[in-house]
């Protein structure tokens, strides 16, 4: 029995039999200048080639429905271009050595979107991660994929403030509420969860937090005409009026109560329309993963981009250095 991968042994059947041409050549023979080639497993490209590699504008079409139309240099996908993947979903933006590298725009299957930075084919610096299904939308900062650093989430009548690691949040914060309040407090592990964590892994563990609210404020992100910000006993003054008239029922400046955080893509089970900061709803959406976990398209594409006729021996040598860097 063969020891290749299905991938490697059409590879192998693909490079003994290369695919046709149709388009300019240079003195050499090179492919260079407008062409088209049909690859034997069925993908196609039409675009520009220089000295017989794919350079400039093009089309990739695989066989399995996916399709990027943008730059290439050497073969590889590099500046812009946008990739439609098998599943329907698609990337526009900055492409750098075949990766998704600097500013672009994802949109997902599911309808979530993402705006922002990427490095090394992730979701890396500032962007803004939007929830089609709830409606809510993530500003902040993401670190290999996952979202980390100072973010703000908002919700449809409230948002939080604070810092996430590992897409969840973590430390001190504050839930903004429209009703005209904020509640701050802080996102901790349980004792559980610390209790089962060997200590030379704490650092880098992070299960379930939950909030801990520690008191209740008037909203502090502006204060027009230079009117001076009330004192914390003032504003639980405010909001214990806002209490006796109904609006925020139950609340105290000590109340403490923990929600968990539920990690899910689904709307929270809300009983109002407006919550109390009594009833912050601490739900933690995960963004949806890359195509390209993702789809096999990118990857053909790196396995057959040598497999295009290239008649001359130097051309063939650099194919070579170019599968081993791979």
């Amino acid at each position: 029995m063969s020891d290749l991968s299905e991938e490697e042994e059409e590879a192998e059947e693909a490079e003994a039999n290369l695919g046709e041409y149709e388009g300019e050549r240079n003195p050499e023979g090179e492919r260079h200048g407008r062409g088209k080639a049909f690859l034997p497993n069925g993908d196609t490209y039409d675009g520009e080639y220089e000295y017989g590699f794919r350079n400039g504008q093009g089309t990739y079409r695989f066989k399995n429905g996916a399709c990027y139309i943008g730059k290439y240099v050497q073969n590889k996908k590099h500046g812009q271009g946008i990739f439609f993947y098998p599943d329907g979903s698609k990337y526009e933006g900055d492409w750098v050595n075949d990766q998704r590298h600097g500013h672009g725009v994802y949109t997902y299957a599911n309808g979530d979107t993402y705006t922002g930075e990427w490095f090394n084919h992730n979701r890396h610096g500032q962007g803004t991660y939007i929830y089609k299904d709830t409606g809510a939308i993530y500003i902040g900062g993401w670190v290999n994929g996952n979202q980390e650093g100072e973010a703000e989430l908002i919700y449809l009548n409230h948002r939080f403030r604070g810092k996430f690691l590992n897409g969840n949040p973590v430390g001190h914060g504050k839930y903004i509420f429209d009703i005209g309040c904020e509640q701050h407090g802080e996102y901790i592990q349980s004792e559980q969860d610390k209790g089962e964590v060997e200590e030379e892994e704490e650092l880098s563990f992070l299960g379930v937090t939950k909030w801990k609210a520690s008191e209740i404020t008037k909203l502090t992100l502006w204060t027009p005409h230079g009117e001076k910000p009330s004192s914390p006993r003032e504003a639980s003054q405010v909001v214990a009026e806002a209490v006796k008239e109904g609006t925020a029922a139950g609340v105290t400046e000590n109340d403490e109560k923990m929600p968990s955080i539920t990690v899910t893509n689904e709307p929270a089970d809300s009983e109002e329309d407006e919550p109390s900061p009594q009833e912050v709803p601490s739900e933690v959406f995960t963004p949806a993963k890359d195509a390209g976990e993702e789809d096999e398209g990118s990857r053909e594409e790196e396995e057959n981009q040598d497999q295009e006729d290239q008649e001359t021996t130097g051309l063939e040598d650099k194919e070579d250095e170019s599968k081993e860097a791979e």
